[in-house]
């Protein structure tokens, strides 16, 4: 009895389960091998576009911070 309890499980594991996993898990690397695609590369350019400008925005706003209140980088 006890061999059958094991057995039936490990066997629907090996048939059903093992090839499923295998199947998606080479499928994810093939995927994760081929690098960004165009619409992936598009949005990283917008997004390093936008933290590029907000960058100049925080830079300048220390400019102007530096000007009217030069001890605010001190203050807690």
């Amino acid at each position: 009895m006890s061999m059958a309890f094991l057995s039936i499980p490990l066997v629907v594991f090996f048939v059903f389960v093992a090839p499923l996993w295998l199947w998606l898990h080479y499928r994810s690397k093939r995927q994760v091998g081929q690098g960004l695609s165009g619409d992936e590369f598009e949005q990283l350019q917008a997004l390093a576009n936008r933290a590029e400008a907000l960058q100049d925005r925080i830079h300048s706003l220390e400019r102007i911070l530096d000007e009217e209140a030069p001890n605010w980088r001190h203050r807690q």
